[in-house]
């Protein structure tokens, strides 16, 4: 492993001995191989002088929450060293009493709240701590012979802790051991199946035998084949399946989740392997990712509802067999441990990859980045004499464990969409823009598409993405709603938007370029997308469509035959969806928007012409309605996103307006 230390950057900081501890974080932070999405610590030691002018020792120490990758100085929990030392002298101290006993040493209270690992990293004595997770180190520890295998690479040169939960019970441990060691002659701590602490009075030096110690063991791997013994593969893509997996997850959790397909070499080459049903159940790599990623992945076959039917399960005779487990957790108010929902965070599909599962895009890249390193581990631990993970025991009580799941319950948002797909067409003005900002703010992930290219720059977040697309195009529609599902696991809400407000003409003057291109753009594309859509909004989470019509279709007015019929025609084809997907479980209903004049149709031009052929100025044609008010796009987007979300789930077929009271409508 490389060292990123670099003096000139570092020298900025040499005189701020916390920037310098944020600075060697986010070093350790960028290598991925270390720390993955918030795991590891790093911790300072310094002499303050607080507001009675007396010096105080504080361990400023990784807050719970951050991320080393991105961290700052206000990331860094300052604790009273002198608390967190006489702590770790207690015979015994729950989770609850720890933490409280932390949180009221801590010398600024509107800072995060110390990591578990603050009384470890105080009975350190040295100035720097780092902390990782290290894919080398706990690749070795994994393994049958790990404790001679650390001694053979390592020799004295580190500590060897056996594992240990985290918290008071790992620093009493290495405590104990500790009482009569000299500090001077140890490079590090090695703790099994769980990770490597470096220190020193200096961050470079603590920082570099980090990557020193790393290194070695990468080279013990790389002399004994590890790293030639990845398996890799070419994947076949199959769309429709993988939309067919995620909804049966999403049933086993009780609500939609994302799902993210791995599709690399890499991953393929491990989904192959003839042995796969037992070596990627073997645990996880560190017991930290439990949380994350549950104990064990699926393994997708042939007969994938059995399949996960089978996995769930097995997860609540695994979490009925470990109830008695005497680790310090929270008890429901029923007096008894409940079981989180039985549904698996990762899968292993063969022929195709790996795939995550998350309730948002975020949670999924998390679980697939560590799944990721698992496989890669997993082999080389293969390499070296077995992979042989953490005893079950040990791993549930990790999954259960309070401070574990208090982490999940800060990231818990329950959006009305959280976990959903959606597909929007013309999203980059007007009522299309409004719908697929509105569907994100509330959880989804969701793809706009657009003849506009500035819709890749608008839209250009994980959850959030642009495609340029004519709906008009058949290659150009099967690509998108390809690329959907594909980023994201399926599809459960389209909304059908997209479309043009031809110039007025009388039927008699009507050219047919004009009633064409209407006819194309308005209704005809929209049926096609719709046939697009359909094999996969079957397999969606409460699927919904909706139709973006037009006031024109109750209320047509003279000189728009053109729109006002294909807005007709979208309208019945909608009805009749209602009527052909209802036995799939998917909600058909359209919108009828009048006069929203925030819209890319609606130019000052086509605007003041509609308003002459009522007679009315341009102003008095904008709130012409009964409620003299004006509608905008987002109006829209609220009412679809009502549509869309638990208000309508027993409607189909509806037609509602959104156009402020129109007498001939009513």
């Amino acid at each position: 492993m490389k060292s990123l230390w670099n003096d000139n950057e570092a020298e900025s900081f040499l005189d701020d001995p916390l920037e310098l501890m944020v600075y060697t974080s986010r070093l350790l932070g960028r290598e991925s191989s270390l720390v993955l999405h918030g795991g590891g610590n790093t911790s300072l030691k310094a002499k303050i002088k607080n507001l009675f002018g007396d010096i105080e020792e504080v361990l400023y120490i990784k807050g719970s929450g951050w991320d080393l990758k991105t961290i700052q100085a206000a990331g860094f929990a300052p604790v009273k060293l002198e608390t967190l030392k006489r702590m770790v002298k207690l015979e015994s101290l729950s989770d609850t009493d720890m933490l409280r006993l932390q949180k009221n040493a801590m010398i600024d209270h509107l800072a995060p709240n110390p990591s578990v690992e603050a009384i470890l990293h105080a009975i350190i004595p040295f100035k720097y701590v780092d902390h990782t997770h290290a894919d080398a180190v706990v690749t070795i520890t994994n393994n049958e012979k790990g404790k001679r295998l650390i001694r053979e690479i390592y020799k004295d040169s580190v500590l060897i802790v056996p594992y240990a939960m985290s918290g008071f019970i790992l620093a009493k441990k290495v405590y104990e051991m500790t009482s009569n060691i000299n500090w001077n002659e140890i490079k590090g701590i090695i703790l099994m199946n769980h990770g490597v602490f470096t220190f020193s009075d200096n961050a470079k030096e603590s920082y570099k035998q980090m990557i020193n110690l790393v290194s070695l063991a990468e080279d013990y791997l790389q002399a004994n084949g590890a790293f030639d013994y990845v398996a890799k593969a070419e994947a076949g893509e199959d769309l429709l399946t993988l939309a067919k997996i995620r909804k049966q997850v999403s049933l086993a959790k009780g609500s939609a989740m994302i799902a993210e397909l791995d599709s690399t070499p890499e991953a393929c080459g491990f989904a192959n392997l003839t042995d796969v049903d037992s070596i990627a159940i073997r645990g996880p790599l560190t017991p930290d990712h439990v949380v994350r990623t549950k104990h064990i992945p699926v393994v997708i076959k042939k007969d994938i509802e059995k399949e996960i039917t089978d996995f769930c399960a097995a997860y609540k005779e695994y979490f009925k067999r470990n109830t008695d487990s005497p680790c310090s957790r929270s008890i429901a108010a029923s007096g008894c441990l409940l079981s989180l929902d039985p549904a698996p965070r990762w899968g292993v599909w063969p022929g195709h990859g790996i795939m995550a599962f998350g309730q948002s895009v975020r949670e999924a890249n998390i679980v697939s980045d560590i799944a990721f390193h698992t496989i890669r581990a997993i082999q080389w631990g293969e390499a070296i004499g077995g992979w042989k993970a953490l005893p079950e025991r040990d791993i549930f009580d990790m999954e259960y464990w309070e401070l574990q799941q208090s982490k999940l319950r800060k990231e818990d948002t329950a959006r009305t969409f959280q976990g959903k797909i959606a597909l929007v067409t013309g999203a980059a003005s007007g009522i299309g823009l409004a719908c697929a900002k509105a569907l994100h703010e509330h959880g989804a992930a969701v793809v706009g598409m657009d003849l506009n290219p500035a819709i890749t720059r608008m839209f250009d977040l994980s959850d959030l993405a642009g495609l340029t697309c004519d709906i008009s195009d058949d290659k150009s529609v099967k690509e998108a709603v390809e690329f959907t599902v594909r980023s994201f696991g399926g599809l459960d809400i389209l909304i059908n938007n997209a479309g043009i407000f031809t110039h007025s003409q009388s039927i008699e003057k009507m050219d047919t370029e004009t009633w064409n291109r209407s006819m194309e753009i308005n209704l005809s594309s929209h049926q096609r997308l719709l046939k697009t859509c359909i094999p996969y909004l079957k397999q969606g989470v409460d699927p919904s469509v909706i139709f973006i019509a037009s006031k024109n279709v109750p209320a047509p007015g003279p000189g728009a035959s053109a729109y006002s019929v294909a807005k007709a025609g979208l309208t019945q084809l909608a009805r009749v969806a209602a009527l052909e997907l209802a036995a799939d479980g998917i909600r058909v209903n359209i919108i009828h928007p009048d006069a929203v004049f925030d819209t890319g149709i609606w130019t000052q031009e086509v605007l003041n012409e509609r308003a002459k052929s009522y007679g009315l100025t341009a102003q008095e044609y904008k709130t012409k309605n009964l409620l003299k008010t004006e509608v905008t796009s987002k109006h829209v987007a609220d009412l679809v996103c009502c549509m869309a979300g638990p208000a309508f789930a027993k409607t189909t077929g509806a037609q509602v307006p959104i156009d402020g009271g129109n007498e001939r409508v009513i």
